[in-house]
């Protein structure tokens, strides 16, 4: 998605449609008031007629104002002003660019930097409208015969009232829309079948996505036979089962001005299709298993946005991608496997698969001596349960880590809600066979989840994200959500900020 700021009079910005926000009650806002004037009060005329109600989301397309450059403006509705909080805002720009995507226009202009949200300035406001924007005109089409029209809409123009905010819209509009982009390819990747997106499909997205890097990005895969000679056996029992081989995905990227500064690691759940092998999930909405994998997709689509935005700092993605099937060679519940590691674990469920292709992960990343690792994962049902599909589980053996990541979901709007790893729980994975089970009963289960990575974890800060809850939505919208690259890009970039006070400090 282009976009340029303008400070212009919006009135005389010529764009296809001009987007103008609205509150329910007070004052017009800066840009509106202008508009206003210069078409003889419609806006103010249509708002006191009870023409238009400007309830939060509510839209209204005029086709014509006079005095006004802009072709047609579209009201949007803020709901009332002491209620216009970042929920509200971005339900507010969803509402804008979903309506602006199904008109025949190819730019428009939106007022959003003038609307206050909280403490938020003009940069968070631009990122949150490119974001919408890119959201808004993605479509999954490529198994249509008769798909839909795609949206035309291709440049936003960010209308910024005082000059000194155009530089910081300017910033805030570029991450947005890298961000955005991002988040689309992570929803792509969650939509695609998965005849489709199998392990080696997702190892081919990784060399396409390093050989159009410019170099920036060095790509490593691991197939079946380098996994059985490094030992991952837990890895490997995931797709015994399976036709469809098992890859480790390794995207390196090292943007920091020291080579050898400790890379942050991001680590993705690639599970392409979860049958739950012997341990079989039941037949109803198994379709979505497809989405199983959208912790790897999330890794894919944070790093095109950190491809976009070049951050100074190195990073490392790994993505442990296999399918979970029943055959005559599948892992059975009983059977005991031999991590990367050394640590035996005792299978007693094959659905709790997660866990053994991550924890072999999680150990790989060990050789990168790490300043970080975040592991990302449709990891329990426990999460739906706890959390809903609102917030994202947050789990970490570090304290400072967690609240990195709680305060990069913030910024990002994509929050995540820290709950407990007490030693307490870990308790519930002892095994009389094995050094440890890979499950620990029903209650708690995120919980014991990520105690079980935690003992694959505890060379470095690591945290864990179970997005069950918050990777898809079922239903009639049943499709990927792109989250958490929203977070997962904030958090890198803050650790970027991070960088450079050091640096500036010493």
């Amino acid at each position: 998605m282009e976009f340029t700021v303008q400070t212009a009079n919006p009135a005389k910005v010529e764009t296809a449609c001009l987007v103008v926000p609205v509150f329910k009650d007070g004052d017009l806002l800066p840009a509106a008031a202008k508009l206003d004037d210069a078409s003889e009060r419609l806006i103010g005329q249509l708002i006191e007629r009870g023409d238009f109600s400007a309830g939060l989301g509510n839209v209204q397309m005029i086709p014509f104002a006079p005095g006004v450059s802009g072709e047609r403006l579209l009201l949007v509705g803020l709901g009332e002003r002491d209620k216009c909080n970042e929920a509200a805002f971005r339900k507010a720009l969803d509402a804008a660019f979903t309506t602006l995507a199904k008109l025949p226009v190819s730019d428009a202009a939106a007022a959003f930097t003038d609307v206050p949200v909280g403490e938020h300035g003009c940069a968070w406001k631009a990122r949150m409208t490119l974001e919408a924007a890119e959201r808004a005109i993605y479509r999954f089409v490529e198994f249509k015969s008769d798909p839909a029209p795609a949206a035309k809409l291709e440049r936003v123009i960010l209308l910024v009232g005082d000059g000194q905010d155009a530089e910081a819209a300017k910033q805030g509009a570029r991450l947005g829309a890298a961000i955005g982009a991002g988040i689309n390819v992570t929803r792509t990747l969650g939509n695609l079948p998965g005849n489709v997106c199998t392990p080696r499909y997702l190892a081919e997205q990784a060399e396409a996505l390093g050989k159009g890097s410019g170099g920036a990005l060095e790509v490593e895969i691991l197939d079946e036979e380098a996994l059985e000679a490094l030992g991952a056996g837990s890895l490997l029992s995931v797709g015994r089962g399976s036709a469809e081989p098992t890859r480790l995905i390794v995207m390196k990227y090292q943007g920091a001005d020291n080579p050898d500064d400790a890379p942050h690691v991001l680590v993705g759940k690639g599970i392409t299709f979860d049958t739950g092998g012997i341990s079989l999930k039941p037949g109803e909405n198994m379709d979505e298993m497809k989405f199983d994998m959208c912790g790897a997709a999330s890794v894919f689509g944070t790093v095109n946005a950190v491809l976009a935005l070049r951050p100074r700092i190195n990073l490392v993605a790994i993505v442990a991608a296999a399918e979970n099937m029943p055959d005559g060679k599948a892992t059975k519940p009983g059977d005991i496997i031999k991590t990367l590691k050394g640590l035996s674990v005792e299978v007693l469920n094959t659905d709790a698969e997660g866990r053994l292709v991550l924890c072999d992960a999680l150990t790989y990343a060990e050789r990168f001596q790490p300043a970080s690792v975040v592991d990302i994962a449709t990891l329990t049902g426990a999460a739906i349960i706890a959390l809903g599909h609102h917030a994202t589980g947050l789990l970490s053996n570090d304290d400072d880590l967690a609240l990195d990541l709680l305060e990069a979901g913030e910024t990002a709007w994509d929050r995540a809600w820290h709950l407990p790893l007490w030693d307490e729980y870990q308790e519930q994975l002892d095994s009389n066979f094995a050094d440890l089970a890979n499950i620990g009963g029903r209650p708690a289960g995120t919980i014991t989840a990520a105690c079980f990575l935690s003992r694959f974890a505890d060379k470095f800060p690591w945290a864990h994200l179970d997005i069950a809850g918050t990777a898809w939505s079922s239903g009639k919208q049943k499709g990927a959500s792109g989250r958490p690259v929203g977070l997962l890009t904030q958090y890198l970039l803050d650790r970027e900020a991070d960088a450079e006070v050091e640096t500036d400090a010493e």
